[in-house]
């Protein structure tokens, strides 16, 4: 059975427009080809970043302008991964509050981490616009939908708590004002953090990808690293298109870890990420739906995120949809069903696009960013990764670098992993399926009310 027939299997004529878009993402439409990628690798090089999204675009642009011979390489074509499949939201990123990460690491270091999410919020910005990246950024703030009554006073309580411990600004919105943020009678209020924004991801990886090419990196596609060795002061990695010999490794894969670096692939949780585009919508229903243009994030435990297009014609809507993996085919028509929950009178439009990723968590909710072995990484970005992949990829470029200046708050934290986990999470489908469930439940009861 072909891709088609399976979409065409699984969708009501009345959900599609266009069938041969499934699979492929919205944000890559009308995106031209990376033409400027070596078919072959470098066979000797200062630095070898494996992964060319966010991560190790920025490292490797960190150690090219250091003069350092940087080789890309990536499993598929740069940029197919996550980094151009993601919701284009961006965020301080650091899920833990400052209490949650006291106990764990005393009020300081739990300061300094909570202080690197901010950094990352303004260096990204800082970084768009010094290298002239076209990405449709804007910092319009985030609309944190409270899916229940008691969600929303605890949404009140944090943004209270964020601003006096962190003076992270936000503005509360109660059900009754609600409609001027958001055109849907579901929720029970929610907050704005007025410094969070959204981006194009796709333009944004092209940008990445223009940006380290003038700065001499190499980069090549199709080039999976099948094995790494160690002999001497160089690390030896074997590649389908030949051997690298390289001075420096640095492992960018996040979501996409393989048994390249077993010790890196027992770190992270692979979780996918499903995501769809509606047809374009007249001026006025964008307008009742996204009146202030915000993205939005709800308080659910299996999250739901969305925003409008950048163009403001179309809504971009996506979440976990499932226990276990599944395909755009049918992650397509749950995820519209739940958009219809919040948004009734998007029923009637059909889909055009239904796309996934896959993105990295880890077991204690924060990003990793060190050495194992000789070997470089950052990963673990806990599904908030365009801001901070980006700022952990330049500070890991600095590291690799042996410069101080690259430092961060994560440096030393224990990267944790599970007895008898190999990277598959066989935990997941059953965590998946009871929080969907109480999720459902208090959404349920709160209707009642």
């Amino acid at each position: 059975m072909t891709d088609k027939h399976m979409v065409e299997s699984n969708f009501h004529s009345n959900d599609v427009a266009d069938l041969k878009n499934f699979g492929d993402s919205y944000w890559e439409e009308d995106l031209s080809s990376f033409t400027d990628c070596n078919t072959t690798p470098l066979k000797s090089v200062d630095v070898l970043v494996i992964g060319s999204g966010y991560t190790g675009l920025h490292a490797a642009l960190i150690t090219a302008r250091a003069d350092r011979t940087t080789q890309v390489i990536e499993t598929n074509s740069p940029g197919w991964g996550c980094s151009t499949r993601n919701g284009g939201q961006i965020s301080p990123s650091i899920k833990l509050s400052l209490a949650e990460l006291s106990k764990k690491y005393g009020a300081e270091k739990a300061l300094a981490i909570r202080k690197e999410g901010y950094a990352s919020l303004e260096w990204i910005e800082e970084f768009v616009k010094a290298e002239n990246i076209d990405c449709d950024f804007q910092r319009n703030g985030r609309f944190h939908a409270a899916h229940t009554p008691q969600h929303f006073k605890k949404l009140v309580q944090e943004a209270e708590q964020l601003s006096k411990e962190e003076k992270f600004p936000s503005v509360v919105i109660t059900r009754a004002e609600q409609h001027n943020e958001l055109g849907t009678n579901t929720y029970h209020g929610g907050v704005i953090f007025t410094r969070n924004g959204m981006l194009h991801p796709a333009k944004y990886h092209a940008g990445l990808l223009r940006v380290a090419h003038q700065a001499g990196v190499v980069i090549t596609g199709n080039c999976p690293a099948e094995n790494i060795k160690h002999k001497g002061d160089v690390f030896i990695v074997d590649t389908p298109k030949g051997e690298i010999l390289a001075k420096k490794i640095i492992i960018a894969t996040n979501g996409y870890t393989t048994d390249l670096v077993p010790w890196l692939k027992r770190r992270v949780i692979p979780v996918g990420t499903y995501m769809i585009a509606t047809e374009p919508l007249h001026k006025s229903v964008m307008d009742r739906l996204f009146p202030k243009n915000r993205a939005v994030v709800d308080t659910c435990k299996i999250v739901y995120y969305y925003r409008p297009s950048p163009d403001r014609t179309r809504v971009l809507f996506g979440g976990r949809v499932s226990a276990n993996e599944t395909n755009p085919s049918i992650s397509g028509p749950i995820l519209k069903r739940d958009m219809c929950r919040i948004f009734p009178e998007l029923e009637s439009y059909k889909l055009t696009h239904s796309w996934t990723g896959t993105v990295a968590f880890s077991f204690d909710k924060l990003m990793h960013i060190g050495q194992h072995e000789g070997i470089h990484y950052a990963m673990g970005y806990c599904g908030s990764g365009v801001a901070m992949a980006s700022y952990l990829g330049m500070r890991l470029g600095q590291q690799s670098l042996g410069e101080k200046i690259g430092s961060t708050a994560f440096d030393n934290l224990k990267f944790q992993t599970r007895p008898f986990y190999t990277g598959r999470p066989w935990f997941l489908p059953a965590m998946v399926r009871w929080y969907r469930w109480r999720d459902q439940r208090q959404i349920q009861s709160a209707a009642k009310n």
